[in-house]
């Protein structure tokens, strides 16, 4: 298990360094921007009165842009499910499937290693590569919080990210789940991407039209926190978001041992347990 996860994580350092240093660039941009905000206050407050709550809702709704807590939620943590979750619904679709498809992992199972075995070792360096990429998105915030006026310790600062790193991990195993039953990668990741997108559009909307608050608590996003966590982990909302990622890694774990390994290529669709009869002999043509 060590060999695997050792040789998953050096397979996605390119990932680790482009994903963590653009999101920690832009945090650390972010942190220095507050300053300038509170310089031209009364600008921002009259384009905020004349921008439609429509428009408001996909950015956190009505909120005091102003405050730390505020201003973090509207430039950073309200798109980021969105921008982050598209990395971990890639990532997360070809945990095993981009080597299925590329004719590798028949080869990797002809080791002595269980399927179990491999697949939660890969797993678990998804996890760990989730997670360097928000600490160097952590660095940047942190690195840039001292001179500005956000008035935020490095501790405040990863509070939120914990909440992020337990959605994206819960959005790849999805589309890690819906590898081992939908014929392909790509049509995983669209499905997740669905779902993604969907959650997106619900939640951002509750805030408009409170009648979908109880359908917008039955998705991720309804649970995430972003940077509401500034002023503490609401424990509850993320231990439902862990549980959501351990069922949806548990049932991913459960098909794929279960399921036939393709040499290469995508799969077709048909029904589960459907086999293609053998033809007869009158059904061979000649030539």
């Amino acid at each position: 298990m060590g060999t695997i996860l050792r040789d998953s994580l050096a397979r996605a350092r390119g990932q680790i360094l482009v994903w963590g240093l653009a999101l920690g660039l832009l945090g650390a941009l972010f942190g220095t921007f507050y300053d300038t905000l509170q310089a031209q206050r009364e600008g921002y407050e009259a384009l905020m009165r004349g921008m439609p709550p429509e428009m408001l809702a996909f950015f956190g709704g009505v909120v005091d842009m102003f405050s730390p807590v505020g201003y973090l939620g509207l430039y950073f943590y309200s798109y980021m499910p969105v921008v982050a979750g598209i990395y971990a619904i890639l990532a997360g679709s070809g945990i095993v499937a981009a080597d299925e498809e590329a004719g590798r992992l028949d080869l990797l199972l002809a080791q002595p290693v269980r399927r179990v075995t491999f697949l939660a070792a890969r797993i678990l360096a998804f996890a760990l590569t989730l997670g360097a990429i928000l600490a160097l998105t952590w660095i940047g915030f942190a690195a840039s919080a001292p001179g500005s006026g956000l008035g935020l310790g490095p501790g405040r600062l990863a509070l939120p990210l914990v909440s992020l790193w337990i959605l994206l991990l819960a959005y790849g195993l999805l589309a890690l789940l819906f590898s081992q039953v939908l014929p392909s990668r790509s049509a995983a990741a669209s499905a997740a991407g669905l779902v993604l997108v969907t959650d997106y559009v619900l939640v951002s909307w509750q805030s408009i039209d409170p009648s979908l608050e109880s359908l917008a608590r039955a998705l991720p996003q309804g649970y995430y926190q972003g940077a509401e966590a500034l002023n503490g982990l609401d424990l509850g909302r993320l231990g439902v978001l862990l549980g959501a990622g351990v069922v949806l890694g548990l049932l991913a774990l459960w098909r794929f041992g279960r399921r036939d390994i393709r040499v290469a290529g995508e799969g077709g669709w048909r029904l589960p347990g459907w086999r293609r009869r053998a033809p007869l002999p009158h059904d061979v043509r000649a030539g």
